[in-house]
């Protein structure tokens, strides 16, 4: 069964106990038939949902939808495409939906996704003990993933950035550095091109907002905000957002970061229609980062 977009309303707002007690009371010789089911169209959901054009709705309704992905996960632990949707969905609504105030839950949110994110990778390597083992075996054991792996990997290494993000100054989160930038490069080197050039934006991000000593770098940046842009990241608002709110704002350049915007501002948030709900938060936060121009570039010569 296929859930079109008009039918995404009636999902979202089904209640969670109707939704746990359908699992719950499933007859155990059918559920995995029927959790394997309804699996096939959580990625649907996810596609309905990034056509949406109110943000309130989703943000209301993605609770309930996070909450039928645990108790999937619970039936169906190990399917990997539920996994994957489980890290992207935790991700995007503590990155997208979270007030920016509440870090200690947007680390939990973002903890939540790495989690499964770790576990939809590690049918191939012990993800979590690699993670915490050397740099070299982990790196060496991401030649185990291949194209079609590509998906989890750019989710868990969203997860994990956003994670890394919401605790600067923890040790662990330190540490876990050059383990991420060994993802990302993973999946570059397996397809830059995947979800608008999504692999270069992380990588853009990392280098732009990762101090010169520890080796970031902004003329690597831009070379990665630049190879997002020609797979399409110009169509995806939220590139151009975050090659003005990390790259800009970097290399102290005002007017590129208020020019940067300013396209934002007046850029259609449907086209392409999957990415409405995306482009529309874009412009949210575009406004929000306008607003504090001056607190940015106090001392900046104009």
């Amino acid at each position: 069964m296929r859930i079109a977009s008009r039918q995404l309303n009636v999902l979202f707002r089904l209640p969670v106990c109707f939704v746990l007690c359908w699992l719950a009371t499933a007859c155990a010789p059918i559920k995995p038939v029927r959790v394997a089911a309804v699996a096939l169209t959580v990625e649907d959901v996810g596609r309905a949902a990034a056509k949406q054009t109110d943000p309130v709705l989703v943000r209301e309704g993605t609770p309930a939808y996070l909450m039928l992905l645990d108790g999937l996960l619970e039936s169906y632990p190990e399917n990997t495409r539920l996994l994957t949707a489980a890290c992207q969905a935790y991700a995007t609504y503590a990155s997208s939906f979270v007030r920016e105030e509440e870090q200690e839950r947007i680390a939990l949110l973002q903890r939540r996704a790495m989690h499964y994110g770790f576990r939809s990778l590690s049918g191939k390597l012990d993800f979590p003990r690699a993670a915490s083992g050397s740099l070299e075996d982990f790196t060496a054991g991401l030649e185990r993933f291949d194209r079609k792996d590509v998906p989890a990997l750019f989710w868990t290494a969203t997860a994990w950035a956003g994670w890394v993000g919401s605790n600067i100054g923890s040790v662990e989160a330190m540490a876990d550095l050059p383990f991420l930038e060994a993802v990302i490069r993973r999946i570059l080197e397996l397809d830059e091109s995947y979800y608008y050039g999504g692999p270069h934006l992380l990588m853009g991000i990392f280098l732009a907002a990762k101090p010169a000593a520890m080796g970031g770098s902004l003329p690597q940046a831009k070379v990665h905000f630049d190879r997002a842009f020609a797979h399409g990241g110009d169509k995806v608002l939220m590139t151009k957002v975050y090659y003005a709110q990390y790259y800009a704002r970097g290399m102290r350049d005002r007017e590129l970061f208020e020019r940067t915007l300013r396209e934002v501002q007046a850029a259609s948030a449907d086209d392409p229609p999957e990415m409405a709900l995306g482009n529309i938060m874009a412009k949210g936060k575009a406004n929000r980062l306008l607003e504090r121009t001056e607190e940015y570039f106090a001392g900046v010569l104009e």
